[in-house]
């Protein structure tokens, strides 16, 4: 009987054991050295911290065009500048597209500059908005057009926030196609042939720094 009740405590002790080693939690890792390594530091969205962090100097989003080096005066240099994109005929129906929400309300549709704003003189706007048709704005280069989408001329503020560079390069795009009757004196692809220009952006920033 002694035996029995020697053999049942000594069982009653290993099941206890064996019971608390199971309850161990054993997920715990161990310490960190490094924790930074391990766990990435989480931020709030919209903090002030992650909004004003900028890209790395030196480095360009995935498609995106080179970064246009020109400051505001520097409109000589702008002449210069040549549109870097390839564009197809259906970038040029989105020029259109973004011109008549952007821009036909001041230089109008047919791009005479008189927009709903003017309307000849009868609009909210007494000023009379630049025609592309005729006057010296007909003669501007795409690069300067591109330069004043920009930064803004006058009194026409800058448009940067509101396109970004390929899309302002479209606008241009269509502006000029509309000057030349219909054509763009750079190449136009065809219809769903819409690439940027591999060497084209490099060199119109070379030119641009001249």
């Amino acid at each position: 009987m002694k035996r029995t009740s020697n053999i049942l405590i000594a069982a009653a002790l290993t099941g206890g054991s064996f019971l608390a080693a199971c309850s161990t939690d054993h997920r715990k890792p161990g310490k960190h050295y490094v924790p930074d390594m391990v766990d990435s530091r989480a931020y709030e969205f919209y903090n002030k911290t992650v909004a004003n962090m900028k890209p790395v100097e030196g480095t360009v989003k995935r498609g995106e065009l080179l970064p246009y080096t020109l400051k505001a005066e520097d409109t000589a240099q702008a002449n210069f500048v040549k549109n870097p994109l390839t564009l197809s005929a259906t970038d040029l129906e989105e020029g259109k597209r973004l011109y008549n929400i952007y821009c036909g309300i001041c230089h109008g549709t047919k791009l005479d500059g008189n927009g709903p704003l003017y309307k000849g003189g009868d609009g909210p706007y007494a000023a009379a908005p630049a025609s592309f048709i005729a006057g010296k704005v007909a003669g501007y280069s795409e690069g300067r057009i591109f330069h004043v989408a920009t930064y803004g001329y006058n009194v026409m503020g800058s448009y940067a926030s509101q396109l970004d560079r390929e899309q302002r390069w479209k606008v241009v795009a269509y502006i000029k196609s509309v000057q030349t009757g219909g054509t763009v004196p750079s190449a136009v692809a065809p219809a769903g042939d819409s690439t940027q220009a591999a060497n084209a952006a490099p060199a119109a920033d070379t030119a641009a720094t001249k």
